[in-house]
């Protein structure tokens, strides 16, 4: 009398030499990577008695490598050798050199030590569903094998994701901290550059929080509630422009409406002058005139001497590198203080090379058809 057993994979040899059973495909029979089968009728067929072949033989050369197949049962002991004192490197070591090598696995379930190489088929392999159950089994293959290639493409690809995952990471964190900077130094900043925030239909009130500058009690906007109400200074919302800059139609979160007038860093009026209105407009009040609500006062870094000396000469060494001493010798051409950004100890850092031009080491000069750059 004969069992049928539960799992068609545990038939001996159900696929053949240098077959693989797999329980939870239809059918449960496949070549082993590298391998074809050896009558491809009667696979159709639904016989794998007659087992695969390799589809490149191996010669024995440099070009050939090992391609691992994990959750399986190893091979059935035929022709094999163990040695229980060697490690897993050791063990692919010893597979590459002798040519009849075929496969190699560690001897301990547990992948800790111990070395088995076969030769010859191997038979009665089956791989696990579950990923915690099995061996990895290495076999030799060459490495022109398109198994053998697309395994090596799919593990570049997959350490290029992890790369490029790492740095958009650490592109994440520096922008995170670069604005963390830039807030730290908007609050530590020393001079000022206003806003003021008047009352389009003559109404004055405005907020309880005030701080009092030349005996005027003046409410302070903060730049968030500012920037809502003028759609982030947006062309859309500009109304006109005069001597100390551009002025820009605003609804407040209350639904009031009203104008903001920003002092532009290209006023032909200073910021005595601005102060000068805003604590008039502040004093008066009448139906016929304007009223003021409160003002945003923006703190600006102010440079010693000293310092902007040192940017000066940063921004001179730079040019020297750039004109002797560099592997290419370098003319920037656009020069100006828009294409000059400090970092957070002020050290210049020159940018923008679109317009620069590269001189070979015995050009002294050039010639151009237009003018270009400063």
């Amino acid at each position: 009398m004969y069992s049928i057993p539960n799992d068609k994979c545990d038939a001996y040899g159900a696929c053949g030499a240098n077959g693989i059973c797999r329980i939870n495909r239809d059918p449960i029979c496949d070549c082993l990577k590298g391998f074809v089968p050896k009558s491809p009728e009667q696979w159709d067929l639904l016989d794998w008695s007659g087992g695969c072949m390799r589809r490149i033989p191996i010669n024995c050369s440099k070009e050939e490598g090992l391609l691992k197949l994990a959750n399986v049962k190893i091979p059935d002991l035929l022709e094999f050798w163990l040695n229980n004192n060697m490690s897993l490197k050791e063990c692919e070591a010893e597979c590459l050199k002798n040519c009849s090598c075929t496969a190699y696995a560690n001897s301990d379930v547990r992948g800790v030590s111990g070395c088995l190489l076969w030769f010859g088929s191997l038979l009665d392999v089956k791989e696990y569903k579950e990923d915690n159950y099995g061996q990895a089994l290495y076999i030799r293959l060459p490495k022109s094998e398109p198994d053998f290639v697309h395994n090596s493409v799919k593990k570049k690809r997959m350490v290029i994701a992890i790369l490029m995952s790492a740095i958009a990471a650490l592109f994440l964190s520096a922008t995170a901290y670069c604005h963390q900077i830039q807030n730290r130094r908007i609050k530590s900043k020393e001079t000022l550059r206003p806003l003021c925030v008047f009352n389009m239909d003559c109404a004055i009130h405005f907020y309880s929080w005030k701080i009092k500058e030349e005996d005027v009690d003046l409410p302070l906007f903060d730049l968030a509630t500012i920037v809502n109400a003028t759609n982030g200074f947006s062309e859309d919302s500009l109304i006109g422009a005069g001597g100390f800059g551009p002025v820009y139609k605003g609804n407040l979160f209350t639904g009031q409406e009203v104008a903001v007038k920003r002092l532009s860093r290209d006023s032909r009026q200073g910021l005595e002058e601005f102060k000068n209105e805003t604590i008039l407009i502040a004093k008066l009040q009448h139906r016929n005139l304007v009223g003021l609500l409160g003002c945003y006062r923006e703190k600006c870094l102010l440079l010693d001497w000293e310092k902007r000396f040192d940017i000066t000469i940063g921004i001179a060494r730079g040019l020297l590198y750039l004109h002797h001493n560099s592997r290419l010798q370098v003319i920037h051409r656009d020069l100006k203080a828009s294409n000059i950004l400090l970092d957070g100890s002020l050290s210049p850092r020159i940018l923008d090379f679109g317009l620069a031009r590269i001189f070979a080491c015995d050009e002294k000069e050039a010639k151009t058809k237009r003018i270009i750059g400063t």
